[in-house]
This record gives structure tokens, sequence and C-alpha cells, in this order.
């Protein structure tokens, strides 16, 4: 967007600061009523425009080691998840993977330049800056010379409105999603009970008695491609499970596929994979559209053909304490696998088919609802994605 606007190096207009840390922080740590919170990087909310509370607090004699800073402030992270900006809704101190920006001549509306840094265009130029073009950790001064837009403060002030409006759209439409998703949950409580108390008495069976449980042919990955058949790995699953998509980076050919295919089978739609290492027992339910092969060792097929159980119904099952503190004891205190035998020793309570199949029904007419709800949703975030450089490039 081209205005009339002022241009000016970032730290031309305000005051920017490292923060810092007393050591061994180990030492500073309290749980005292006069302890200061302790802001770090793990207590800002990925997507929030606030940091609004900590995990801990540091002793007063700390505060001569690190740097104080205010609510209204705004920091920038320095290190790991760098170039994020946040608002302080909290005092407290930072430690050195924080930068501190004083804004002392009101030259900013807080809230523009938090969508400002935020931007693409400036992390590209936080990366540019740097030596080698890859930031591991900004520093000031790379900070400092950064050139941002300088609009009127009423400008600023009606960018940050409809940036605002945006974003407040898209938190109601995540908002409706979550509130589907407890429905969800009430309407297994309400028709199953508690797995774990099982107050409506149903026979309690495991797995590998009441569906056929297996895994894939092995795939060398010398036969892995760039093109062809996709191949999931239990990463590939977790991402499916959580947001119905994947970007797959791995394949095989159409012949080795087929030729799996034919003489070993392969998950049909209404099995359920279920990750084996790394994230256990996440579960994706395979679509109708679905044609994948997956890594054996790494995901676990279950074979719902002919089976007294729903696919709906076992997959929220996974997702209860019952059925988590079984995969949970495996695995115990070291990196543990969920294995074939295992599975098949997984406890779930049977209810008839026809309660399962109803529940089933209904949870498809919310996932309906959902489906229109995350349209509406990449929609605005497409939105949001369009203004951003509207403003700000």
């Amino acid at each position: 967007m081209t205005h009339n606007w002022t241009y000016k190096k970032l730290g031309e207009v305000v005051t920017i600061e490292r923060g810092g840390s007393p050591r061994p922080i180990q030492d500073y740590i309290t749980t005292a009523e006069n302890g200061l919170n302790w802001i770090k990087i793990g207590d800002a909310v990925e997507g929030s425009k606030y940091i609004t509370s900590t995990k801990e607090k540091i002793k007063p004699e700390g505060l001569k080691k690190t740097r104080f800073v205010h609510k209204g402030d705004f920091i920038l992270s320095n290190s790991m998840s760098f170039g994020r900006p946040y608002i302080l809704a909290i005092d407290g101190c930072i430690h050195d993977g924080w930068l501190v920006l004083h804004d002392e001549n009101q030259v900013f509306d807080k809230s523009y330049l938090y969508y400002y840094l935020s931007s693409p265009s400036i992390y590209e130029e936080f990366k540019r800056l740097a030596v080698g073009g890859v930031v591991n950790n900004l520093n000031s001064d790379i900070v400092r010379k950064v050139k941002v837009a300088i609009p009127s403060l009423s400008e600023q002030e009606s960018i940050v409105a409809e940036l605002d409006a945006i974003n407040h759209l898209i938190d109601l439409q995540e908002q409706q999603l979550r509130e589907y998703d407890r429905l969800a949950q009430s309407l297994f409580y309400t028709t199953f009970g508690d797995p774990t108390t099982n107050p409506k008495g149903w026979k309690i069976k495991q797995l590998g008695e009441v569906c056929e449980i297996g895994s894939s042919k092995r795939v060398y990955q010398s036969e892995w491609t760039k093109s062809g058949v996709p191949f999931y790995r239990a990463r590939e699953v977790v991402k499916l499970a959580k947001d119905g998509f994947v970007n797959n980076e791995l394949f095989i050919t159409e012949s080795l596929y087929s030729q799996y295919a034919k003489k070993y089978g392969v998950p049909e739609a209404g099995d359920i994979l279920v990750t084996a290492v790394g994230t256990l027992g996440v579960t994706y339910i395979v679509k109708e559209s679905d044609r994948f092969y997956y890594k054996d060792g790494n995901i676990i097929c279950l074979h719902l053909n002919g089976s007294p159980i729903n696919s709906i119904y076992l997959d929220f099952c996974f997702k209860t304490p019952f059925v988590r503190e079984q995969i949970d004891n495996w695995s115990g205190a070291t990196v543990g696998t969920f294995t074939i035998i295992k599975a098949k020793s997984t406890r779930i309570p049977l209810p008839p088919l026809s309660l399962q199949q109803s529940f089933a029904a209904q949870i498809e007419a919310i996932e309906q609802q959902k489906a229109l709800i995350r349209r509406s949703l990449d929609e605005t975030r497409t939105l949001l994605a369009a203004r951003m450089p509207y403003y700000f490039e």
C-alpha cells in the first residue's frame, strides 16, 4: 500500500534494550508473595497478542541482574521462536531471550506495532539483516536497523480496528469449533458413560477379540520417491488427526503400491490408523478418498470391516483417560512404542453396535457443521493474510 507515510529505522524512534538473567537462575526462583514475575518464552501463548501470566517468579534480589518491564511494554523474542512480538499485560522481569521496546515519544499505537512486527515482510527483513540470512538469535542492533512505516496515530488506529475485527472473527470461529468438540465429547459420555467406571455395565473387550490388527509390509528408504502414492509415517498421521490434511513429503511408486495392495492389502475406509511411535495412540479414521501406504513400526491399522465396533466410537474411546492410561502405562518413563501385541491387549467397553452407530450419526452431523465453520475460518484467515501485506509491504 503506497502512502505518504514516514519510514524510519526502528532504532531511530524507539529505545531497544535486551533482558538479562540472574545466574544460576534456579537460585533465584521463588514462590514467595513478593516474587517478581519471571517472563519466559514459554509464557507466551501462540497467536496471542498479550502475555498475561507467568509460571515462575524470581526473588527481588535478582532484579539487579535482569531487566524489569512494565504492563503495556512491548517485548520481542530474540531466540527460539525469534521475532515474535507481544504486549505485556503484567509487570515482570525478562531474561536475555527478550528485547524490550520503549516508545517514549508515543510514536506507535502498540497494536499497530504488534501487527507490523508480526508481518511476514518484517520477519524476512530480520533474516536479511542477519549474517548469512539465517537467524538463530536476534540482537538489538539487528532490530534497530529494521525500517518501519509510521502513519499518523489516527491511521494506525484505523488499521488496528480493521485487523482486530478480522482477528476477533477468527477467534469466534475457533471458539465455535471448540464448542462443537465439547458437545461431541459430552454426547460420548452421556451415551456411553465414563469407560473408567463403566456405569452402564458394558462388556469390556480386548481389541484383539473384536477386530483385526496389523501393520504394513516394510518399505525401504531406497524405495521412497518424491511423487506417486503418499507414504505416511507417524508424524503424518498426527497432522491428519489434528488438521484433516497433510502436505506429504514422501511417496512410493504406483507399481509398488499396486503390488502391496494386491498381495498384502491396504487400509480401507472406516479403518483406524494408530500412531505407534512418538506421540503414541493418535488416531485417524481412513476416508473413502484416501489412497496411501504407511510405514511399518510407525503405524498400526485397526481393520473394522465386519467388526462389532464403529470407527467413530472407537476413535472417541482412544481419546478417553481409560485408554490413554493403558497406553501411557505401556510406554512408561522411557520412549515407548505401541506394538500390535499391546494394541490387541487394549481394553474398551463394547456397547451394542446400534447404539454406537446412533452416536456416530450425531457426530457426523456435528462434523458437517464444523466443516462449514472451517471453510469460513479459512476464508477469514485468507482475508487477514491479504490485508497484512496491503498495509505492511
